[in-house]
């Protein structure tokens, strides 16, 4: 039978109204309460996840030195070295995995590897050798400081030196990066880089309070002295200075001119300096420079000199 004559039925022409949509998921709506305007995590939970890495890390560290039982026997300067080493690697190791899991390079938080120990650093020990120097030279001028004999002589003097600077260096890292580095960065994107300077500068402060022998009045400088290196992370875009700065200032005081630093005395000091009783406003008393008047000029002044020596980088025309 041939049906190729056979009528064809008519086509029927759907229309595009008539064709079911696809089975497509809603789009993504972020929650505010965890994400920003721009899609992106808000500062606090960011720096939640950073600190609970950092305590993470530490914890890990810390497990590691209970185990071999390193500190045991370690001299007081050796501790400090030790803790200090192991609170930065901390830090700065969150930053690192946190950089990744943010698609930044980590020196946005304020330690850019290429600069490590450079220009900004080696200027930095220069202003905090100076600004030592100039309180104590000031407590000398008014009969209120005495370097005293040398506590030891020869290859000890280099020995105790490189052990403090050391140090120093390292407290510097620790206490920047934390304070002035990956939580600064990230709450000054919520806040601004003032309100985040000033609240962190806060409490960089209290956080030396329960230190032995300090007091009110060094607290507040370390909190003014929080916001002029501050300062010059916003004129530099990095820490190196302020590193440097931080550095050289703790080993005047603990090393240099043995005076007391947050209110301790540690071993190793290079002389036996005395300091006079009962002028508190100018020395520190039992707190160090650091407690004295005279440092709140010498902030006013290392101000002044990152404002002319750094100046702001002009506003390009939108």
């Amino acid at each position: 039978m041939d049906f190729s004559a056979a009528p064809h039925p008519p086509e029927q022409k759907v229309s595009s109204e008539e064709v079911p949509p696809l089975n497509q998921p809603p789009p993504f709506s972020p929650n505010p309460i965890f994400y920003n305007g721009a899609g992106e995590i808000r500062s606090g939970w960011r720096i939640l996840m950073y600190l609970s890495l950092v305590f993470f890390l530490y914890a890990l560290e810390f497990i590691a030195v209970a185990v071999f039982d390193q500190r045991r026997d370690l001299h007081v300067i050796s501790r400090i070295i030790f803790d200090e080493l192991m609170t930065f690697a901390a830090a700065f190791g969150a930053a690192l995995i946190i950089s990744r899991l943010e698609y930044r390079t980590s020196g946005l938080y304020g330690l850019p590897l290429h600069s490590a120990f450079g220009k900004r650093f080696w200027q930095g020990m220069f202003l905090g050798l100076c600004e030592i120097s100039f309180l104590v030279g000031a407590m000398k001028l008014l009969g209120s400081y005495s370097f005293g004999g040398l506590s030891f002589h020869g290859a000890r003097i280099i020995q105790w030196a490189l052990l403090w600077l050391v140090a120093s260096v390292l407290i510097a890292l620790a206490e920047e990066f934390l304070f002035r580095g990956y939580v600064q960065y990230t709450l000054a994107q919520g806040i601004g880089f003032w309100p985040a300077a000033v609240i962190l500068s806060l409490l960089f402060g209290l956080i030396h309070r329960p230190n032995p022998g300090e007091n009110w009045v060094g607290v507040v400088n370390i909190i003014f002295t929080g916001l002029l290196w501050a300062f010059t992370l916003r004129r530099t875009g990095n820490l190196w200075l302020a590193v440097g700065w931080h550095a050289a200032f703790d080993f005047g005081e603990s090393f240099l001119y043995s005076v007391p630093n947050s209110g301790g005395v540690f071993e190793g000091h290079l002389s036996n300096a005395t300091i006079a009783h009962g002028r508190t406003w100018l020395t520190g008393g039992d707190v160090g420079p650091e407690a004295s008047l005279f440092a709140f000029v010498t902030l006013a002044i290392g101000a002044i000199v990152v404002h002319f020596w750094f100046p702001a980088e002009p506003k390009t025309p939108s």
